[in-house]
């Protein structure tokens, strides 16, 4: 059977690992790639009421329904096509809808806590941890949850002081020590991305001559 190969990119919220996924899938070819990222994998909150809802700590681990995930990756790793969740950060609930996805040589593996899991890990063929600044990442993770989040400055900042900076030195700083590689400063530093590039493609080059 045909190996895939799983590549893990973790770092703090507005580290760069978006960037990383994307220059990588542009290099690499569209055709040989897929982006998985771990907030689609949120738990659904729809049986709680709204104003419980926005209280959740998203960045703990328990938020993510990480056996799903799980049970999707060993699917996409043997090929298959599995049905993507879609969450709705608007109103912090699973969408019924959902996407088809898989067939690709390499799976991406984009979010904050995949280095915590000690499952998650053991399915990867390369770790790697993004490192920045923690007040580059606060104002990237601004902007973004503004823009594309529909939150307001107040919510972003409460929210980042009460859950995201706490469970980013509980959690998410602490999974570096798995890391095979770690990259200072996200997806400018384009010398660590031609060498990740370089490496992965070596080992699809190992796969496809075994």
């Amino acid at each position: 059977m045909k190996k895939r190969i799983l590549i893990g990119i973790a770092g703090g919220s507005g580290s760069g690992k978006t960037l990383i996924a994307k220059n990588l899938f542009k290099d690499l070819g569209s055709k040989k790639v897929l982006i998985l990222q771990q907030d689609a994998y949120y738990k659904d909150q729809t049986g709680i009421p709204f104003e419980e809802r926005v209280k959740q700590n998203f960045d703990h681990p328990d938020a993510f329904d990480t056996n799903l995930l799980i049970a999707q990756l060993k699917e996409l790793l043997a090929g298959k096509v599995v049905q993507q969740p879609i969450y709705d950060f608007t109103t912090h609930t699973r969408k019924k809808e959902t996407i088809p996805v898989g067939g690709e040589d390499i799976i991406i593996l984009e979010g904050i806590l995949i280095l915590d899991n000690p499952e998650l890990r053991n399915l990867m063929d390369i770790k790697i941890y993004v490192d920045t600044d923690a007040d580059v990442r606060f104002i990237r993770r601004l902007k973004r949850d503004i823009k594309e989040r529909g939150r307001s400055v107040e919510s972003v900042i409460e929210q980042y002081t009460k859950s995201v900076r706490p469970m980013h030195l509980e959690f998410v700083e602490p999974s570096k020590r798995y890391a095979d590689v770690i990259i200072p400063e996200g997806g400018m530093n384009y010398v660590a991305i031609d060498l990740l590039r370089t490496k992965i493609e070596a080992l699809l080059k190992e796969l496809e001559e075994d």
